[in-house]
This record gives structure tokens, sequence and C-alpha cells, in this order.
């Protein structure tokens, strides 16, 4: 029996990671049901990379996307992506990185857009196996760990696994929030410029 995993309104990533966790979990026969292009390519993507075999059909502008394992070489293939995912999951030295937030979204578009895809990305940071050593919040992106709930919520997950989340005392001062801050240690200039020199690598947004 095809398990089927209902991913409708859903933008992308959440599908994919959706489907992921079925795989992980040695789902062998699954339908995706999604509304939007996007998310089609990317599981096609991701059913490839994982040795899955895949089929789209659309029915009412619903695509449903079927993934399925039917050989042995594609089974030989699956069951090695947990030991090349554990490998890259526990990082050392260089392999360590931090996040910098400069702003309260991403790109320089339309802003709503940006702020949704914002909350995405660290949606699915928070489902990722490579975290992080620290998420560092300056000037506007200090706003975020202040205003946006859903990203307070992420950063919440992602603080229990142990990511350091360090805010720029400074910038909260300057935008009168200082006494706001749901989450996170305020923390300032030398702090946080340290946590950038220590990592291997600086992911700016």
């Amino acid at each position: 029996m095809r398990k089927i995993v209902d991913a409708l309104g859903k933008a992308c990533p959440i599908p994919v990671i959706m489907a992921k966790k079925e795989i992980e979990n040695n789902e062998e026969n699954l339908v995706v049901k999604v509304d939007n292009r996007a998310a089609v390519e990317n599981l096609k993507k991701l059913a490839a990379s994982c040795g899955y075999q895949s089929e789209v059909t659309e029915e009412d502008s619903i695509f449903l996307v079927s993934l399925w394992k039917d050989c042995e070489e594609c089974r030989e293939i699956l069951l090695e992506v947990p030991e090349k995912k554990e490998a890259v999951a526990v990082p050392s030295g260089n392999g360590e990185y931090v996040v910098f937030i400069g702003k309260e979204w991403i790109g320089d578009g339309d802003h709503e857009l940006g702020k949704n895809l914002m909350r995405m990305f660290f949606y699915t940071l928070t489902e990722s196996d490579h975290l992080p050593k620290a998420v560092l919040f300056m000037n506007g992106g200090v706003k975020l760990a202040v205003e946006d709930e859903q990203v307070i919520s992420h950063l919440g997950v992602l603080k229990e696994k142990g990511v350091e989340i360090l805010v720029c005392g400074t910038c909260l001062s300057f935008f009168g929030i200082a006494e706001e801050l749901k989450i996170g240690v305020v923390s300032n200039m030398y702090d946080i410029a340290g946590k950038m020199q220590e990592a291997g690598k600086v992911i700016t947004l």
C-alpha cells in the first residue's frame, strides 16, 4: 500500500522535508500531493538523489508525485545515504559555520516575500542535520528575535539543539526594543566578531 503524504498548500521546502522523513523511515512507496510545480521539481530531485523512481500526474491542478523503490541497485544507493549524511552531520574544525542575520528579510526584491523566505530558511535549518554553531543578529535583523513569532519559534528549536543565539545589544537599544527580546542572549560586537572569526564559514543573509 502506498503511503499518502498530503503537502497541499505547503511551500517548498516543506513537501521535500515531509517526503524525506518518510524515505528515512524506510517507506518504499509513497505519493506526495502538492499544488505547485516548484515542489514537483524538487521532489523529483529528492527521488533521484535517494535512488527512488518518480512519476508525476496532475488532477484538477493537484500534482501527485509518486516515489518508489523497486530495484536492488536503488536499494543499495539508498542504504548508502545515511552514511554520507552522518559524515556531514558531524562537522569539526573548518566544518563549523555560523549564520549572520543583518536584516529582517532575504534578498533585495519584495520585502514581504523576503520575510517569508527568512521564516522558511529558519524552518529548514531546524530540520537540518548540519546545524550552525551560532546564529548572530545585528542591525534590523535583531527585530526577528523580538517581533516575528515564527522565527522565534524556530530559534527555540535551534536553541534546544545547542545552537547559540546572539543578539546585538546596541542594535536592540537603537530600535528601542531592548526589553522585548523573546529569545537569545544580548551580545556585543566583540563576541559576535569572535564567533565569526572562530567559524570555518559565515553564511550571511
